[in-house]
């Protein structure tokens, strides 16, 4: 049996990271309750590993009312004192509070472009970005597209989405390629 290749920063001897990486990472999203997971997510994740993240993902999904952005933009000053109680998540008062604040901000774009992926996508003029990446050195922290959608979140009132977090955002729901041309997971521009 040939052994499959996977991009560098996947640990061989993680299961959840590889599972995440096989069934989830780089493949285009357009559902809005998805999106609004990977954004709670990875604002979760920011100064932390995306590992402390995948382990608590469970747990994010219950305190979060399984990512559903208009039942998490109710939640109140007694919602907060009790994810802060839950040593399931990420106890960070400003990441709880942004998640709550994001939601509101979420919805607000819904109704302004009928859905969140519709504004998401147009940052990458709704076609994936493909990227050659053969080595961990290759990967950017950030681009262009990623930046200009920091900006625009944060005119919108968006807290703890800065481009750095964008960019892996765009990255884990497919508007950038970015497996590495060894990995069984990478796709060429003709591909589909």
């Amino acid at each position: 049996m040939t052994p499959k290749y996977r991009c560098p920063w996947v640990p061989k001897d993680n299961p959840l990271y590889i599972a995440y990486h096989d069934t989830e990472w780089g493949v285009p999203v357009h559902d809005d309750r998805v999106l609004f997971e990977f954004l709670v997510l990875e604002s979760a994740q920011a100064g932390l590993s995306w590992l402390t993240v995948l382990k608590k993902r469970e747990n994010y999904r219950k305190a979060f009312k399984n990512f559903d952005p208009r039942l998490v933009a109710k939640f109140t000053q007694k919602d907060v004192v009790r994810l802060l109680n839950d040593s399931g998540i990420i106890r960070n008062k400003l990441k709880i509070s942004a998640t709550i604040n994001n939601a509101q901000r979420f919805l607000e774009i819904q109704k302004e472009f009928g859905s969140f992926s519709n504004y998401m996508w147009q940052f990458v003029n709704h076609k994936t970005i493909y990227h050659s990446i053969q080595d961990l050195k290759d990967y950017p922290t950030t681009i262009p597209e990623a930046h200009a959608w920091a900006k625009d979140l944060k005119k919108r009132g968006f807290r703890f989405l800065g481009p750095t977090i964008c960019y892996a955002h765009m990255q884990a729901v497919g508007m950038v390629n970015d497996h590495s041309i060894h990995c069984f997971k990478h796709q060429r521009k003709n591909k589909k």
